[in-house]
């Protein structure tokens, strides 16, 4: 039996990948071929059913199998298609991650080669296809090989259609963005901040987005973020009195302390509000960021005990997934919170009892 392993994304040469790994599949075969479509997604154990990133996934590998059936034709019974979502339980932020499950699964389950898209990206943020090919091409278990398919000819627009959204999309921010920090004074800041906005756009708008923005739900996240903004605003109020009080009472207890949290927030952008939110908090700065694990220093018991609640994790996750992803439990309920420096006080009666043990062995 021959077994073919696709992993498969949105692009313009999908269908055509589609094609060559199903013919493939069938000539090398003698009348047992299994092709396994695989769409990989770059998503949080703790991400909700049914959201975006899943049901994209599971629209393109309907898509996939039909595609897969009308090249089969007649040889249908010959040929058994599967379809798996993979990396739905942990954070994929590089090509080494996404060839980490890949390759997992062709292992798993008798892969005999891998066959890659040419324009294959799911999204982990910066280009992949070559490292993914390198990284799989490290075990000789299956092989790995990419598609001989051509490019679709593309016409030089200046603005691509599929584009047109993230272009938009930076002008619009760009534009509003030089109009707050130049302050609109009249018809020259109008001509100049258009002028700046258009270059943007033109610049950076491909690389702004990761997906293509939609109206709908970028009008629902801003409107998300307006909700926000002053429970932010109020959450520094509060932290600033707590500071407040410990700088004006000598008294008080300040116990500094290094933490980490393992944030059930997934993305670039979500993790990056969330630690600087964190850090806009008097008492909490994240110093390290990796992947999804936050490593926090905290000045306060009270500041730690916020930390560790997830008031700031659980409205981050409003903003950018909605009201039922504040659903999740908080970092101390899931397990995802530690303190990962002891107190001074604590490291003296280390010392102490060990002394004490040594000096018990030598008497």
């Amino acid at each position: 039996m021959t077994h073919i392993l696709v992993p498969v994304a949105e692009s313009a040469t999908l269908r055509r990948t589609v094609e060559y790994a199903i013919e493939s599949a069938l000539e090398a075969s003698d009348g047992d071929a299994r092709v396994t479509f695989g769409y990989v997604i770059s998503a949080d154990s703790t991400r909700l059913p049914g959201s975006e990133l899943e049901t994209a996934g599971e629209e393109l590998l309907e898509r996939t199998e039909i595609w897969a059936e009308e090249d089969a034709a007649e040889h249908t019974d010959e040929l058994t298609v599967e379809t798996v979502v993979l990396g739905a339980d942990e954070y994929l932020f590089s090509p080494s991650d996404v060839a980490r499950v890949i390759g997992a699964r062709a292992v798993s389950t008798g892969v005999d080669r891998i066959v890659l898209d040419p324009e294959y990206d799911p999204g982990a943020g910066q280009p992949l296809l070559e490292p993914l090919k390198t990284e799989l091409s490290r075990d000789d278990r299956f092989g790995v090989e990419e598609a001989p398919v051509e490019h679709p000819r593309r016409s030089a627009r200046f603005v691509a259609p599929a584009s047109a959204s993230r272009f938009i999309g930076t002008f619009v921010i760009s534009f509003v963005f030089y109009q707050v920090i130049g302050g609109f004074a009249g018809l020259f800041d109008l001509v100049t901040g258009v002028a700046t906005a258009l270059i943007a756009a033109i610049v950076l708008s491909q690389v702004t987005f990761a997906r293509p923005p939609q109206v709908g739900a970028s009008l629902a996240r801003l409107a998300r973020w307006c909700v926000f903004a002053p429970v932010l605003l109020w959450e520094i109020l509060v932290a600033n009195l707590q500071v407040a009080t410990v700088i004006l009472n000598p008294r008080a207890e300040i116990d500094p302390r290094m933490t980490r949290i393992h944030a059930a927030v997934w993305g670039a952008l979500p993790v990056a509000t969330l630690a600087n939110s964190i850090t806009l908090t008097p008492g909490t700065l994240t110093v390290r960021e990796r992947g999804q694990d936050l490593y926090v220093h905290s000045l306060l018991p009270v500041s730690r005990e916020g930390l560790f609640d997830g008031s700031l994790e659980r409205w981050v996750r409003f903003v950018f997934y909605g009201r039922r992803a504040m659903r999740i439990d908080s970092p101390r309920e899931r397990g995802d919170a530690e303190v990962l420096q002891t107190s001074d006080d604590e490291e003296d009666e280390r010392a102490s009892d060990a002394d004490e043990s040594a000096g018990g062995e030598s008497a």
